[in-house]
Formats: C-alpha cells, sequence, structure tokens
C-alpha cells in the first residue's frame, strides 16, 4: 500500500466435489478443498416461511420522511396458507414505554385487489405524522399482531452505511483481514501472495513461462468469487467516487479500516485500494489487462492456486480510462497534498489509456471462452459487444473532459451522446443509470454547450416522468412502493440504481416533483431493501446486531461456503458471513441447472438436485422468488443470493444521500 494514505499511526498490512464432475466444475472455479471444510446440503436451509404481516423497514426512518407500513395479506406463493386481514386500525406504540404514540387507519391498497407480482393483498398504514426520535414498532390495535422495531432518528443510516461500506475491506485480496479492525469471526491473512499467485501472476495462455510473470496484486474480489475483472473494478471506483463527491459529509475517517484517522474520508482510502490495482495492471503503452484469474478456497487465505491474467483489451482500456480521469478530478480537488499528487499520476495514465484505446477500438478478449482458450479463467464475461465499447468510450471523454477541459473529449461526446438509449429512446432505464448517471453528470459541467446540456436534461425529465418512472409511483403499481417493471438477477441492485436514478433530479434540481417527494420515492427504494417487502427481509447479511431482525442469514460466497462450520450461515454455523453484503434478491428466473434432475453426470450428482427445484425461489411471485441458501451446483444459488460489488456499489450510493445530509433531517 502507498504511504500516501496509510493510517498515521499504524502500518498496515503489505499488502461440487462428490464425483469426477462436480470435482472438474470445482477447479474449473477454482475451488479447492484446503482451509474450512463444507458439505453438500441440498436447497435452502429453510424455507422462508414467516408471520410477518406487517412490514417496516428494520433499521428505521428519518424524522421527516415519510413513513409507511405495508401490511400483507398473502394469497399466491408459499405463504399462501397463511391469512391477516385486518380491520383498520393500528398505532405505533414507543418500545420503551409500551405507550401508544401514534395511532390511524389503514388504507387498502388497488381497492383490495391481489397485487401479482408479490401474490399479496396490501395495505397501508400512514405514520409520517410520527417525528419524534425513538425505537417503536407498529401494532394492530385489535388483533395485537405486530412488527418488528425500528428507530425513528436522524443518524439512523450511519451504522448501517459504516457495515456495507466495509464489506469492500472484507473483500480485499492480498490484504490480511486483522483485528481490530476485521472481528475476529472474519480475521484472516492476507490471500493469493505464494508462489505463483497475485505478485507473480502469469499470462493464461503461458502459465509456465516466467517471462510473463507480472504483480497484480490487490484489488477487490468481485463478488461470491475471487476473479479480479478490470472493466468492472473500475465501474466501482467511479460508482464510488459519484457517492462520495455528492455528498462528502456522509464519508468520515471512522470506518474502522486500516488507513481510519489518516486525514482522509475512509471511502476515498478504499478507492485507492481499487484504483493501485488498476495501475498495477495498466501496461507501458496505456493498454490495460482485462482480467486476473484468482484459485479459490475458504477462507480465502487457504486458497493456494496460480493467478492467471488475461491479455489487454479496448472495454477494459476505456473503462479504466474513465476511473483514473474521474478520479484524478476528485482526489486532485482534495486538501490533502500527498491526495492531490497521486492525482497528478492518475492523469497521466487516462490519457494514456485513451490514446491507446483509440488507436486500438476494437482489440477483443473473452475470459472463460473456449474461442479465445481461456475456459476457466474467471467465472463472469468481462468482454462487451462493439456498442458498449462505444458507450465505455463515451464515458470515457465524458470524465477525461470533466478533468482536462479539453475539446477533444467534448467534441467526441457532443458528436456521440445522442447515441445512448435515454437519447435514442426517451428511455430512462435502471438497468442503464450508471450512463444516464454520467450524461447528467456531463450536462453540468462548466464548458459543457448549453444546446447539448438542455437535450439531455429534457430528455431525462421526460422519460422519468414516463410509464416506468414516476407514472408508476405515482399511480401506485407497486404496494411496496419502489416499483421495477422487471424483476432479474440482481434486483437488489437495480432497485437501488432506480432509487439513485430518481435522486439525480435533487442533485441537479430536475423535474417538476418536489425535493420532499423525491427524497422520500428514493427512500421507498432504501425501505424495500431494508424490509418493506413480502418477505420482511433486509437483503443485506448477518446484521442483527446492527438493528435487523430479518436479514439474509447465507449467501452464496466461497468464503462463507454451503456447509462451512464458520461461515455458512448465521443459524448453523459459528459465525455466519460477514455484516453488510448486499445480495442479488429476487429472481423469478431462478432454476436449478439444466442437468437436473438426472442429466448430471452419475447417480450421485443426480442426487445432488433433490426432487424439485426449491421453492422458493422457483416458481414464486416475482418478489417472493427468494431463499437464504448458498448451496453450489447444481441448484445454483448464485442466481439468487451472491453478493456482488456492483451490488454494494449501487447501495452505498443511495443510502449516503441519507447519512449526514442536512437537507434530510
Amino acid at each position: 500500500m502507498s504511504s500516501l494514505f496509510a493510517p498515521s499511526t499504524k502500518t498496515a498490512p503489505i499488502k461440487l466435489a462428490i464425483t469426477a464432475i462436480v470435482a472438474s466444475l470445482l477447479l474449473l472455479s477454482g475451488c479447492e478443498r484446503t482451509g474450512e471444510t463444507s458439505s453438500n446440503n441440498v436447497g435452502p436451509s429453510s424455507i422462508p416461511i414467516q408471520r410477518v404481516f406487517i412490514v417496516i423497514d428494520q433499521f428505521g426512518y428519518l424524522p421527516n420522511s415519510s413513513k409507511v407500513a405495508v401490511i400483507r395479506d398473502p394469497q399466491v406463493g408459499f405463504d399462501s396458507h397463511l391469512s391477516f386481514n385486518p380491520s383498520a386500525n393500528f398505532e405505533v406504540v414507543s418500545a420503551d414505554t409500551h405507550e401508544v404514540v401514534f395511532s390511524g387507519t389503514a388504507t387498502p391498497w388497488n381497492n383490495g385487489k391481489t397485487h401479482s407480482g408479490s401474490g399479496d393483498k396490501v395495505w397501508w398504514f400512514d405514520f409520517s405524522g410520527l417525528q419524534t426520535a425513538g425505537e417503536y414498532y407498529v401494532r394492530h390495535a385489535d388483533s395485537g399482531e405486530k412488527s418488528y422495531p425500528f428507530l425513528i432518528d436522524n443518524n439512523v443510516y450511519k451504522n448501517v452505511l459504516k457495515q456495507a461500506a466495509r464489506a469492500f475491506f472484507y473483500q480485499r485480496a492480498g490484504f490480511a483481514k486483522q483485528q481490530p479492525f476485521a472481528d475476529v469471526a472474519w480475521a484472516d491473512g492476507a490471500s493469493h501472495l505464494g508462489p505463483l499467485q497475485d505478485a507473480n501472476a502469469r499470462l493464461y495462455s503461458a502459465p509456465n513461462n516466467p517471462a510473463t510473470e507480472r504483480d497484480l496484486q490487490g484489488g477487490w474480489y468481485d463478488a461470491g468469487d475471487y476473479n479480479k475483472y478490470t472493466s468492472w473494478t473500475a465501474n466501482y471506483v467511479i460508482g464510488l467516487l459519484h457517492a462520495y463527491s455528492e455528498n462528502p459529509a456522509a464519508w468520515g475517517d471512522d470506518f474502522g479500516i486500516p488507513e481510519s484517522n489518516n486525514g482522509v474520508a475512509d471511502i476515498l482510502d478504499e478507492i485507492k485500494w481499487g484504483l493501485d490495482w488498476l495501475t498495477r495492471m495498466q501496461n507501458a503503452d496505456g493498454s490495460v489487462l482485462s482480467i486476473v484469474g484468482l484459485s479459490h478456497a475458504s477462507p480465502p487465505s487457504a486458497a493456494k492456486g496460480q493467478s492467471l491474467y488475461g491479455p489487454a483489451n479496448t472495454s477494459a482500456t476505456l473503462t479504466t480510462a474513465a476511473a483514473f480521469a474521474f478520479a484524478s478530478k476528485i482526489f486532485g480537488e482534495h486538501e490533502n497534498k500527498n491526495v492531490s499528487q497521486y492525482a497528478l499520476n492518475l492523469r497521466t495514465r487516462a490519457e494514456s489509456a485513451w490514446q491507446w484505446a483509440s488507436n486500438n477500438p476494437n482489440v477483443i478478449f473473452k475470459n472463460n471462452d473456449a474461442s479465445h482458450g481461456s475456459e476457466g479463467l474467471g467465472a463472469g464475461q468481462q468482454e462487451v459487444d462493439e456498442h458498449e465499447r462505444q458507450m465505455k468510450k463515451l464515458t470515457a471523454a465524458i470524465y477525461l473532459f470533466a478533468l482536462t477541459g479539453n475539446s477533444t473529449y467534448q467534441q467526441y461526446v457532443d458528436t456521440h451522446y445522442r447515441t445512448t438509449e435515454l437519447l435514442k429512446h426517451n428511455f430512462a432505464s435502471a438497468f442503464r443509470a450508471e450512463l444516464i448517471r454520467t450524461l447528467l453528470y456531463y450536462a453540468h459541467l462548466d464548458g459543457t454547450s448549453k444546446q447539448v446540456a438542455r437535450t439531455i436534461t429534457h430528455t431525462f425529465t421526460k422519460a422519468i416522468n414516463a410509464n416506468n418512472g414516476w407514472h408508476a409511483l405515482t399511480n401506485q403499481r407497486d404496494p411496496y412502493r419502489a416499483y421495477l417493471a422487471d424483476y432479474t438477477w440482481g434486483s437488489s441492485s437495480i432497485k437501488a440504481a432506480k432509487g439513485s436514478m430518481l435522486y439525480e433530479q435533487i442533485i441537479y434540481s430536475l423535474g417538476t416533483q418536489s425535493p420532499q417527494q423525491v427524497s422520500n420515492a428514493a427512500l421507498d427504494y432504501i425501505h424495500y431493501l431494508h424490509g418493506v417487502n413480502p418477505l420482511a427481509k433486509v437483503y443485506l447479511s448477518n446484521m442483527e446486531n446492527d438493528g435487523a431482525e430479518n436479514s439474509v442469514t447465507e449467501f452464496y460466497h466461497t468464503w462463507f461456503s454451503n456447509g462451512s462450520k464458520n461461515w455458512d450461515s448465521t443459524k448453523t454455523s459459528r459465525y455466519g458471513p460477514a455484516p453488510g453484503f448486499v445480495i442479488g434478491g429476487p429472481n423469478p428466473a431462478y432454476n436449478w441447472d439444466t442437468c437436473c434432475p438426472n442429466q448430471c453426470g452419475n447417480s450421485n450428482n443426480n442426487a445432488l438436485c433433490g426432487v424439485a427445484p426449491p421453492s422458493p425461489p422457483f416458481n414464486q411471485p416475482a418478489q417472493k422468488s427468494y431463499a437464504d441458501f448458498n448451496t453450489s451446483w447444481p441448484l445454483n444459488s448464485w442466481e439468487v443470493t451472491e453478493n456482488s460489488n456492483a451490488y454494494q456499489t449501487n447501495y452505498l450510493r443511495l443510502l449516503s444521500k441519507f447519512v449526514n445530509n442536512p437537507n434530510h433531517q
């Protein structure tokens, strides 16, 4: 680690197997049978049937925000045998004195119709008038049915933000997780620093050739797998930089990581950890290597396999150029001279990457792909098509223009910005929230053409008011108050992205809605992730000690693997997974592997399937297509419960708007 951001008083640390087929699959994913032992349990450890009929944000609410408890009566899905058909009388009760502090009536959603997306009939109980700080619960006045407890407080999300940000610390590769920065439950040595690992990584096509060795240590495990993908890491850097720059007051120097108390916001220290790895991935000619494939074990320090990297490609180089440029701008504005000095190096690297990509616009490399001879290198596919490369170049040009003011970059943006989905289709999709964020950022830069800026902002305002935007919200199309048109793999992340996309209206003073309307709508997407959903589930891991009664107990992650005696589940293992990880969430497309039930190679493998896909999440209404489980192949829990740094980044950006922000207190 560079000494520029090092702590002032401390030195930071330097840095499926029952049959042959299952074993080969594990080898392809890099999984090793070292460290923690595990077993192959079939399906979710428990079906998440619960008697929770009154759902609230389990962490709580800001005093001046809207507060609506959702009352549910299941009609369709795994919990349809449960019933709650209440009278309209509800009240809020002090958890300390047990006195009623607020009372009112609940109103039926959509005249009592069943919502197809959740399978529930729903009522809303609005207690926004209660603004006094304290701990409370909602109670049905007649039956006594209660919600989980919650807080009303100006700082209600501060500790949640810290825990979620610390997930990046636990995702660091090549860095020891030691006390007091890591809880004793998740302490581990530095991973992937052994022979032929990250510090001596070799080209994937020449694993026995020492001439290809590169020092590629550092970076973050991308998700539940330990691989490190350049384009995605660069995107996380950009997203976290936006989270910081849009509300610096949310980001203290006290998040409990090794760099804390060094005079620099801990989120910038964490961003620098990612940036330092990206600099190692850059070649002298400006190009940037695409991926490093790592071996897998639980805990991470037990992984001993070789680290291999993929060659440079255009997409990774462009995304890294954007990250370097934006980081150079934000770091360059910092009062700490060491931080601003670091920014100068990033500027040189950003411009070098842009130049190489401009001269080499179509260098393609697909990892884990037979046509490139790269099977087993990484898991997810980091390569993109021609259109996406164009979008990456547009993004890089925007951040380079913001940094340099160079007209070359501005001309590129002004020539190509209309090729984006927002401008071509007048559609503000949450799936394209990152690009929309970048376009709006460009529209408000000094020096941007007023005509281009107007075109972008007017198009966005029109699009955000359309069918899947404010139209859906004002027409109350989701009884759980956080509308998405489609639920897919990673729905939790899309929820967070949608909330941030709404909040762009506050950042840039856009739209016809009031700031209070916008902030309440954005908060509803947070409330969904915090428990206002049909499962009363907080979609963050192991947050019981931080205020959540029903957070994720287990999720797909190599470290917190199925059957681990220490880390599998908060219910069955010694510790369970580390807190604060955002998981994928409901996915109605979930299914077991296509080899199930009887084509998985032999009888032992077939037995891993069980008799049917686990339901839930299979064959449920969209918002109920979830269960806490971490079983690997062939039940493929990663489609539902795997974490991702992308999910983490989107959540952090949204939540941070409501921490230490005087506009929302």
